[in-house]
């Protein structure tokens, strides 16, 4: 964790693509917070605008379309592989294919939002045989709205930090002037109160 974490300090645009490939292996990396990570960066200048969309759309349909092809090379055998096994079940197979027949491409459309089994579904898109130019329509169409959704989230979040950071600094301030004004009123209080206690 803590390498993964020097690599998107030093090298930032490598290590958002590295914890996209390990998110889509598996590993505790979602996608949807490694976009918002991106979005705060964005807004903090830690990288640019236009080269993070690149790398980070890039990497979403490489690793997008890195399932489907697993699934359309092992077919329903896919449930029985050591890497992706644990990740979708010959139940949750079946169901998804029932949903593949109905609704098509739009499983895959609506479906890479839906956290947890967008990797199922990638899965099965490729068992199920989809054309690999509908599958990556669908997916590099959904793709710009997850990313700029999460990104947007990300970016706030990041700029509502900066604002607040300047908002606790004005209040700091206010709040020093409040008690000099306090003090000082204090003292004067005091010492009229026993000007008048002496006369």
């Amino acid at each position: 964790m803590s390498d993964i974490s020097g690599i998107v300090e030093h090298f930032p645009y490598l290590g958002i693509v590295a914890l996209l490939v390990l998110g889509d292996i598996g590993l505790p990396f979602p996608e949807d917070t490694t976009l918002i990570l991106s979005g705060f960066l964005v807004a903090h200048r830690v990288i640019q605008p236009l080269p993070t969309f690149l790398v980070v759309y890039s990497g979403l349909l490489v690793t997008d379309f890195s399932l489907y092809w697993v699934g359309k090379k092992y077919g329903r055998r896919v449930v029985e592989h050591i890497r992706f096994h644990s990740i979708i079940s010959p139940e949750r197979l079946s169901k998804l294919e029932e949903k593949f027949k109905r609704w098509g491409i739009w499983v895959v459309f609506f479906g890479r939002h839906l956290l947890g089994i967008r990797a199922q579904i990638f899965l099965a898109a490729g068992v199920m045989r989809m054309s690999a130019i509908k599958f990556m329509m669908a997916d590099a169409t959904s793709a710009l709205f997850t990313i700029t959704f999460m990104g947007g989230i990300g970016y706030t979040g990041g700029n509502s930090i900066e604002m607040l950071k300047k908002d606790i600094t004005r209040i700091e301030h206010i709040l020093i002037v409040v008690v000099l004004i306090l003090f000082v009123g204090g003292i004067f209080f005091i010492y009229f109160k026993n000007r008048r206690n002496r006369h």
